[in-house]
């Protein structure tokens, strides 16, 4: 399970607030290794008809833990959801005004 931050930029229908730009995404999906899950996670994006820009991986939950990053329970449960159901997860939706 990966922890990834996408950016998205606008498309028809992506369901983003009227004004915005763009937002980002921050996801936690499952795969083999970063690579795939960055694979499926901007397919997966593409099919719910958003336009991803940018991925950057923060790596996995032992990862994240040992660079000193602050995890909660809520956080944690998803994580562990998207490995469990093989899943990517949106966690965070944080649009982009200029």
């Amino acid at each position: 399970m990966y922890t990834l931050l996408v950016e998205i930029g606008r498309k028809e229908g992506d369901g983003l607030p009227e004004k915005a730009t763009g937002a980002a995404l921050m996801c936690f999906a499952s795969g083999i290794d970063e690579a795939e899950a960055v694979r499926e996670t901007v397919a997966i994006l593409k099919q719910a008809d958003t336009n991803p820009l940018d991925v950057t991986g923060y790596g996995t939950l032992a990862e994240r833990e040992a660079e000193g990053h602050e995890i909660d329970d809520e956080e944690r449960a998803l994580m562990a959801r998207a490995l469990e159901e093989n899943a990517v997860i949106v966690a965070q939706m944080t649009p982009f005004f200029d």
